[in-house]
């Protein structure tokens, strides 16, 4: 969704259970990592994607603007989630021009609200990859409720931002996907990003838009089912699901909790995978790189791909950005890998893109 036309300058990934800022500096040669933060939200604060406290998130927000000594006002963030339709569909041919004069009436029988409650957008895909008969064109239409934008672009202007472009996660994935690891041919792969409220399930081909899909499920289910299932706190389900060792868990069953909930991750992609396969000319996938917090779980990547019979590895969205360590600390880097995907496609958008 494109609000103004000016280019942005800094990634807000604004999430359900963190918020995360990056700012990239593009030079001859790539980009290089000039800023980078991330401060913790509670669960409560923003639930399934819908804002439940926003001076608290404003709050956060602003402390971490103060932490990166962040002067950019310019930013670009990105929804996701049940407020969000994204279709690949197929319309008469006409130009861009009408297609922007048409999109309306067009979209009225593709998503499942009232056309006049939403912000629309839309991509036309080259001809020689999307069209599937003369008569016809195929288009990206995006979807986005006004009222949840507006939830979320007045979290921005609150901390005194300027939100320039609002994004969809899937698409972001596609961004940073494109700027690390580029098209490869045809290669069909599957992003999959895990956050702590919302799976993303983005699938391109040769690096162009195929299949996207959002799931309401993440982390903050692996943690709810660890604090009922070995009655614990919140707090302590939590350190456990990461890794630490918590007093009162006992790790077999811990491991029997984590690996059950790994199954119904996984039965989740699958089901996914399997409507793509019937939905499109492609049979097979051929790896999926995954992100996202939960991405780091130990052991989900090879679990993942043992269920799901393809390749899985983590997704590196810097291993082509140069991190300027006066800046930014490259341990951190490091850590957070996969966690940043979305917020690193955040800061490579600019303002008309398509």
């Amino acid at each position: 969704m494109f609000l103004q036309r000016v280019q942005p300058v800094i990634g807000l990934d604004i999430g359900s259970s963190a918020i995360k800022l990056l700012q990239l500096k593009s030079t001859k040669k790539g980009y290089v990592l000039e800023k980078f933060g991330i401060k913790t939200i509670d669960p409560e604060l923003i639930v399934d994607g819908a804002v439940m406290d926003a001076g608290r998130v404003i709050d956060a927000l602003k402390d971490l603007l103060r932490e990166q000594a962040v002067k950019a006002k310019d930013v670009v963030i990105s929804v996701s989630g049940h407020s969000v339709i994204v279709k690949k569909i197929n319309v008469p041919p006409m130009t861009e021009e009408e297609l922007e004069e048409s999109i309306k009436w067009e979209a009225e029988q593709y998503i499942p609200f009232d056309v006049n409650d939403v912000n629309l957008d839309f991509h036309i895909l080259p001809t020689a990859d999307a069209t599937d008969g003369k008569d016809t064109m195929t288009v990206i239409l995006a979807a986005v409720k006004k009222d949840r934008l507006a939830e979320y672009t007045s979290l921005v202007t609150e901390a005194a931002l300027n939100p320039v472009v609002v994004d969809v996660d899937a698409f972001t994935l596609e961004n940073v996907y494109g700027e690390a690891y580029g098209s490869a041919g045809s290669e069909v792969v599957a992003l999959v990003n895990i956050g702590a409220s919302v799976m993303n399930i983005h699938i391109v081909k040769g690096g162009n838009f195929s299949f996207t899909r959002d799931i309401s499920t993440g982390g903050n289910r692996y943690t709810e089912t660890i604090q009922r299932d070995l009655n614990v706190s919140y707090d302590a389900a939590e350190r456990a699901k990461r890794g630490e060792s918590v007093d009162g868990i006992n790790p077999d069953a811990l491991a029997e909790v984590i690996t059950t909930m790994n199954g119904e991750l996984a039965a989740e992609i699958g089901r996914s995978f399997d409507y793509f396969r019937s939905t499109s000319t492609q049979e097979t996938i051929d790896r999926v790189l995954l992100s996202g917090g939960t991405a780091k779980l130990s052991g989900l990547a090879p679990f993942l791909s043992e269920r799901l019979g393809v390749p899985v590895e983590l997704m590196d969205p810097f291993r082509h950005i140069k991190v300027n360590p006066k800046t930014v600390d490259p341990d951190l880097i490091a850590e957070v890998g996969p966690q940043a995907s979305v917020v690193v496609g955040l800061a490579t958008r600019r303002a008309g893109d398509r």
